[in-house]
């Protein structure tokens, strides 16, 4: 993104209630035996608006993504109901609660139940009773405000240790836009999308076609560039719910207005894949690698997810040790064509930056300045590949003895 077109983007506070006419909520319902914890969330639209979204690649898929694909098969929608501690997978009856949420979601909202997407989080192949969420959804609704963007934040987390929301303004046509997005995610993410649960909203106009064209991209350079564990979830989604509310041109080709668009979306998604793979399951360090010097994008992407999903690297960031031959190891197994004689490697932290390899080979370097470099939260994994002019980047985190910690006992 240009300079300039970075000036015109800026952060906001709201969430997703900043966009005009978007208001949520989240609470405990029930669902959880923790009662301090919310499990359930609302996104609500005052009117309806274009929807789009993207889903996971795993061929066992939760209930709420084949109820939501029908739902938003005319490209719109105009409330969001998720719960989580349950991911209403691999359940006889899951397409019949799933339904079922969304017509009372729908009822209490006084809408049509085909204008509610549906989303599920948790445990895999729990029975999940719809008794709680009845009971809750009416109390939901009457929370719904301006303010409830935290709330819903905190209703669709599972191992995540904070909330991930975030929201953008900017202009189109000289009215004011605003993108706001929340999303959950801390394991069992991997390529490609989706991987994690993420619910965007904005205030723009535009048609449900441009707005999948938009999200369709996005994800291949965002969400579709991060992993945490190499476990690609059966339940996660992304979805863009876009009302119009800011008054400003419809957008209905591509052209500037839609780039601006594109450019703030991005902006999110960004924003987003670093928090979540900050908050990996047990990470305490962000890993982005970036890839340059390639000679086409799927090179530069296939080099770049090799080298934040090597297990043996994750963990040399956990142990702050530049082993810089476990990055040559990744690329050379991405099944990237790559000639290894041109390939430059650094560590990159505010500590500094330290380079390890040239033309494939291993540099003196200094063991005690890398280990500073690679003691810091966020580590910048720097590769050349000296063959192109393209670049890509990718997200991903360290590996703990924590992340064994969590999902040893997740379900008990």
């Amino acid at each position: 993104m240009s300079d300039q077109a970075k000036k015109k983007i800026k952060f906001i506070d709201g969430g997703i209630c900043a966009p005009a006419g978007f208001t949520a909520s989240g609470e405990n319902c029930g669902i959880r035996k923790n009662k301090s914890k919310n499990d359930i969330a609302l996104i609500f639209s005052d009117v309806p608006g274009s929807c789009a979204a993207v889903y996971t690649t795993n061929q066992v898929k939760g209930a709420p993504l084949t109820v939501t694909k029908a739902n938003i098969a005319d490209g719109k929608a105009q409330a969001i109901i998720c719960n989580s501690g349950n991911a209403n997978t691999c359940n006889a009856d899951g397409e019949y609660i799933a339904r079922t949420m969304c017509e009372l979601t729908g009822k209490a909202l006084g809408i049509s139940p085909k204008d509610v997407v549906v989303a599920s989080t948790g445990v895999i192949g729990q029975p999940l009773h719809i008794e709680p969420i009845a009971a809750g959804i009416p109390e939901l609704v009457k929370k719904l405000s301006k303010d409830g963007s935290a709330e819903a934040a905190a209703g669709i987390m599972t191992t995540d240790t904070y909330r991930k929301e975030v929201a953008v303004e900017f202009e189109l046509g000289g009215k004011k836009c605003r993108i706001g997005g929340i999303a959950k995610g801390s394991g069992m993410i991997h390529p490609n999308m989706a991987t994690m649960l993420v619910f965007i909203t904005s205030d723009v106009a535009v048609t449900a076609e441009m707005l999948k064209k938009a999200l369709s991209e996005d994800v291949k350079n965002t969400f579709n560039m991060l992993s945490i564990d190499g476990d690609t979830s059966t339940n996660d989604m992304a979805v863009v719910l876009a009302n119009g509310c800011a008054g400003n041109a419809l957008i209905d080709c591509d052209g500037p207005d839609f780039k601006t668009f594109m450019k703030a979306l991005n902006t999110v998604t960004v924003w987003l894949c670093r928090n979540i793979a900050a908050d990996g399951e047990g990470a305490t360090k962000l890993l982005e690698c970036i890839v340059t010097g390639a000679r086409s994008k799927k090179q530069a992407q296939t080099v770049a997810k090799s080298v934040v999903c090597s297990s043996l690297l994750k963990a040399a960031m956990f142990g702050a040790d530049a082993n810089w031959g476990r990055v040559l190891c990744a690329i050379g197994y991405s099944g990237a064509d790559v000639n290894v004689g041109t390939i430059a490697v650094a560590f990159k932290s505010a500590a500094g930056t330290v380079k390890v390899c040239e033309n494939g080979a291993g540099i003196p370097f200094s063991e005690e300045e890398a280990k500073a470099v690679l003691s810091e939260k966020e580590i910048e994994i720097l590769v050349d590949l000296g063959s192109g002019k393209v670049r890509s980047t990718a997200w991903g985190c360290d590996l703990t003895y924590d992340y064994v910690r969590i999902n040893g006992d997740y379900r008990t």
